[in-house]
This record gives C-alpha cells, sequence and structure tokens, in this order.
C-alpha cells in the first residue's frame, strides 16, 4: 500500500467524514515541504544502519565551560573523545523548557538559547547522525499554546483534554502516582485537563485534527533542521479514551502510521523510533506491519529496547546468565532494537514482567535501595503502587558506592557494556556510561526529582582532568569503551540487521553467535557474568567459525586455537571476548 493510500485509511479511522478535507490540509503542508526541500525525496529510503552505527544519550548541557555555548562544547567533546568509535547522537530535549530537564516543551521551534542555536545543532549534524526528541504527548503549561487557551482564546479550546473529576478513571493505566487531572484557572473558571506525567506537562488532544497539523509541522520543521531519528515521547499514552487503559490505543498507533506516511511522502530517510517504557510484547507492537517490498514497517523503524536494562542488571547481581540467554533467544521483530541500558531516567523495571519472576524484581529494587538510590511508582488498577523505575546510575546499581573495590566494579560495569554492545540492533550508550558516573545526590537535592539522581552535567575542565588520569575509574572505563566500541565497529557479524543465536553454556557466561547479513562473516561473542574464572568446553566450529584458522579476540587481539569438535577456553572474573576467525576479522 502506497503511502498516500495509508494515509487517507488512517485519517478515515481517525476522523471520519473530515478525513478528506484533514488530507488536503497535509497535502499541502508535504507540498510545501517539498518545494522548500526537494532533494530530501531523493534519498534513499531508511539507509541501512551497519555495525558502525552507535549513538550517544546526552543532553544539550552535558558539558560546560566558561564563556562558550553548551552545544559547543558537546562538539568539541565529540569530536575530542569519541571520534571514530560513535557516529550518531540523541540530544535530548534542547528546545525551552519549564520542567523536567527539558521534556515540558515551551517552544517546539526553538532551541533554547541556553544552550546555543539552530547553527550549532547543523554544525553537530555535518559530522554525526541526530536523534531530535518529539516531546509531542504534552506540552509545558508555560507553553503559548495552552496560555491562549487559559486566556479563552477559541483557536486553542479544544487544544487540551478537559474532564470532570467525578468520571471514571478507574481503568487508565498511570506510570506516575500523580493525580491524572490538573485543576487550572482559566477566563472562565476552573478546569479540569489531563495531565499523564505532571501538572506541568498537559496533555494534547489529537481527536482535534489542528493538532495533529501541527505536529506533522513540527516533525517536518526537525527534519528540516538535520533529523535523522524522530524519536517519540512516551507516545503509547498519545490518545485518551475514558473507559479504556488509554495506553496503547488503536487511535495512538494509527497516528503514528500517519508520521510514517507523511514522511515517506517527504523525507523517507528520516527514522521514527517509538520510546514505550513496557512489556516486550507490548513494546514491540509498535512496529507495525511490514511493507511489502520496503525495508521498513508501516510505524516505527526502531524501538527502545526497554527489557534490556533490568535484564542485564538481574543478571551481573546473580551472576545467572539464564533468564536474559531465554529472552535473547525469544527475539524476532520486523525492525531494528535501539538497545540501551542507562538512560536520564534510569532503570525501567515493568519490562521485566514475565521474564523474571516477582522475587528476582523485588532485588532489583532493594538493591538500588540499598546502593544510594531511588525508585518512582506507578498506580495500578486496584490504585496500589508498585515499582516502574529504579532511580540510580548503572555503575552504583551495579556496584555498592559505600564498598568500592575497583578491581571488580569496573570489570563488572564493562561486562554490562559488552552484553549491550554484542546484541542485534543499534547500540544507545548514555553518556554517563562512558564514565562509570556515580549517583548525583546534589542534582536530587536540587530539583526534588528522583531522576535527577542520573543526570548529573560537568564541567569539561575537571572532568578533562579526570579523563587525562590514566588511573581514574573515569579514565579507565572511557579506555576500555574505545576499545570495546573500536572491536565492534571493525568487525561486519556486529551489523544490527546480522543474525543472532544463543550458545548453549553453564549460566555463568552469555554466549552469543552474531552474523553478517550476508552470512559470510561470523563473531562468538562471550561474557563471564561472574567474578570468578569460568573454564568452558565450546565448540568455534559448531558456532560458526573456520577449522583452518586460529580465532581471534577483536577486543585484545589474543589468538586462540580452533579444533573441530572444541577445546578448552577460560574466561576470568567479568572477562568478554569477541572471537572470529582470522581471515574475516580485518
Amino acid at each position: 500500500m502506497d503511502p498516500r493510500t495509508r494515509l487517507q485509511k488512517d485519517l478515515q479511522f481517525l476522523y471520519g467524514s473530515r478525513a478528506v478535507q484533514i488530507e488536503e490540509s497535509i497535502v499541502r503542508i508535504i507540498e510545501q515541504f517539498r518545494a522548500r526541500y526537494p532533494q530530501r525525496q531523493q534519498l534513499a529510503q531508511a539507509p541501512p544502519f551497519d555495525q558502525r552505527d552507535v549513538i550517544l544519550i546526552t543532553y544539550g548541557d552535558q558539558f560546560r565551560r566558561t564563556g562558550e555555548t553548551p552545544l559547543t562544547i558537546l562538539e568539541f567533546f565529540l569530536d575530542q573523545y569519541l571520534a571514530g568509535v560513535i557516529n550518531g547522537v540523541h540530544i535530548l530535549p534542547f528546545y525551552p523548557y519549564s520542567s523536567d530537564d527539558g521534556f515540558s516543551v515551551v517552544n517546539y521551534y526553538q532551541v533554547d538559547p541556553n544552550l546555543g542555536t539552530w547553527e550549532d545543532i547543523h554544525r553537530i549534524g555535518m559530522h554525526y547522525r541526530l536523534m531530535f526528541d518529539a516531546v509531542i504527548n504534552h506540552v509545558s503549561s508555560k507553553s503559548a499554546w495552552f496560555q491562549a487557551y487559559l486566556k479563552g482564546d477559541l483557536a486553542f479550546q479544544d487544544w487540551f483534554i478537559e474532564a470532570d473529576p467525578g468520571q471514571d478513571f478507574s481503568l487508565v493505566f498511570r506510570p506516575r502516582t500523580l493525580p491524572l487531572l490538573s485543576p487550572v484557572e482559566t477566563v472562565t473558571g476552573t478546569r479540569w485537563v489531563w495531565t499523564t506525567f505532571s501538572a506541568d506537562q498537559i496533555d494534547l488532544n489529537y481527536a482535534n485534527p489542528q493538532v495533529l497539523l501541527e505536529i506533522i509541522g513540527v516533525l517536518l520543521t526537525y527534519v528540516a533542521h538535520g533529523a535523522h531519528l524522530l524519536r517519540l515521547d512516551a507516545i503509547a499514552y498519545l490518545w485518551k479514551k475514558i473507559g479504556t487503559s488509554c495506553i496503547h490505543l488503536p487511535e495512538t498507533h494509527a497516528v503514528i502510521r500517519i508520521f510514517r506516511a507523511v514522511l515517506d511522502l517527504t523525507a523517507p530517510d528520516v527514522l521514527l523510533i517509538t520510546e514505550t517504557n513496557v512489556p516486550h510484547r507490548e513494546n514491540i507492537s509498535y512496529f507495525g506491519d511490514s511493507l511489502p517490498g520496503s525495508r521498513r514497517t508501516d510505524e516505527a523503524d526502531l524501538v527502545y529496547q526497554f527489557p534490556l536494562a533490568p535484564l542485564v542488571l538481574h543478571t551481573l547481581a546473580s551472576g545467572d546468565a539464564t533468564a536474559i540467554s531465554a529472552w535473547i533467544d525469544t527475539l524476532d521483530a520486523p525492525g531494528l532494537f535501539f538497545n540501551f541500558i542507562a538512560s536520564h531516567d534510569g532503570i525501567g523495571v515493568t519490562p521485566a514482567a514475565g521474564l523474571l519472576d516477582p522475587t528476582q524484581l523485588e532485588a532489583l529494587v532493594e538493591r538500588a535501595l540499598a546502593h544510594g538510590g531511588r525508585v518512582s511508582y506507578k498506580r495500578n488498577l486496584d490504585r496500589s503502587p508498585s515499582p516502574y523505575e529504579l532511580n540510580i546510575t548503572l555503575y552504583d546499581a551495579l556496584n555498592d558506592p559505600a564498598h568500592p573495590d575497583p578491581a571488580v566494579d569496573i570489570p563488572r560495569f564493562l561486562a554490562s557494556q559488552a552484553i549491550l554492545l554484542s546484541l542485534a540492533g543499534v547500540p544507545g550508550i548514555y553518556v554517563h556510561s562512558l564514565f562509570g558516573s556515580s549517583n548525583c545526590e546534589r542534582c536530587f537535592e536540587e530539583t526534588g526529582q528522583p531522576r535527577s539522581t542520573s543526570r548529573q552535567k560537568f564541567r569539561l575542565g575537571a572532568l578533562a582532568a579526570q579523563l587525562a588520569d590514566v588511573d581514574s575509574r573515569p579514565a579507565r572505563i572511557l579506555s576500555a569503551y574505545h576499545r570495546l566500541l573500536q572491536a565492534r565497529v571493525s568487525h561486519p557479524a556486529f551489523d544490527p540487521r546480522g543474525g543472532q543465536r544463543v550458545l548453549v553454556l553453564p549460566s555463568q557466561v552469555l554466549g552469543l553467535v552474531r552474523t553478517s547479513p550476508e552470512g559470510n562473516a561470523s563473531a562468538v561473542c562471550l561474557v563471564n557474568v561472574t567474578s570468578n574464572r569460568q573454564t568452558l568446553a565450546i565448540d568455534l566450529v559448531a558456532a560458526g567459525l573456520d577449522a583452518d584458522a586460529p580465532a581471534q579476540d577483536l577486543i585484545s587481539g589474543a589468538s586462540f586455537p580452533v579444533h573441530v569438535g572444541g577445546q578448552p577456553l577460560v574466561l576470568e572474573g567479568y572477562q568478554t571476548v569477541w572471537l572470529a576467525s582470522s581471515q574475516n576479522s580485518d
């Protein structure tokens, strides 16, 4: 089905008799974009990722230096410390905002002047693939749109969702324990508006097609400014219908399909990525359906791989790879996974439901609290709270900050990163994972928000001094990370679209076979998930390596003999090896 037909079908589903008129408006937006950017339609549809694609997740003001704009310093950091191993950057919301470190957007069309300008964004985009946030479920209460609503401007009266607090909202899924509705004072009196996440984040009303048209304009503005990936933040909650859960509604999927169709008609090289902190089966529903004759689906090109973080934490905390191995063995989807194990929010635990048992999940919560972290809760249908997110840095979640042991802590942390980089999909690395950052108590005290615990910003001079000290934790981790990334980007078996097979090994070792999409290159990935030495009996030939050549560890460069029928292989505590036949390891 061609994009225009798909667009018509979903508009009809959402808006019925108004669909034709809305389609005409969208076509005008498309034609205006095409006239201004005629070259965009000539670009290849969804250029394939390969093993060189690694995306850094960072705030626009992550690094600061007196007298220079943060985005300029970010560009300097990327060039100085990550050239050759990182080729993409997800700059977390860099628009003017009122709260939540950028996720309460005041103006979608501007760069926060405290960070820099669009020219700074363009300059970074000359050398790195850019992921922009589309924070389009809600808008700041300080935005011009909502302020116009409060003042009674008729053009904005249907842009937000009003509701009677006396209605039955018992079925609505709540990712927060905060009230679903917030009272606001308008020129006509008190009204109650829908606020999924906070009283400062006012949900938009997509049942009003003017909202849809405006947001399409926002997305195309981001495309015009160089976005290669559009991250649809909190997209699962986009459409509301009282009497339902208001999550994953068919209407929400229809809106995403409309976005995909519009991009196919304007900028087919731009990819959609959905951020849905939910269990695995619900998460992968955002791929939608494969499009015949195309490399893509009709919804997201990539989805965030949310179960991975809690599974990695469980694996290294327990020294048992059984659960993560079983899960990896089931992975199959029409699109690519965006693999990540640390983020600005922390570690979501809801996605691991059904993959870890309640006792294992509770152990993760207790570990986070014991290691100085905090826990954010969601509200269940029976109104009881349950853990939703562990607000803690990954380094401190894995290692007890009260009893540091760098000889064990750093290898354990690096094992987590090796698992991330071993898997099929595109890896996303939160900036703090480059240094092994600890919890930021000062950040929490300043905001009172648990999520601030993992959102520390750096003075570049002080960080540079640490990185110059080869014995410091940040320097040791960044150096080791470089070796992992250089190994990954060097070998076609790590192509995100390639094959992936779990090896049957003792539970203390996670073993995978990665193969290139063409099937002509393989790598055997082994990660010791314990602090103890492990001796394996492994048949590298059966795993796909060449019997006529020694295997080389892509990380260390060491050679290993390969024998038909197998041979013993020793892994030190938390050691990772990526073995490839010598002739295809170039």
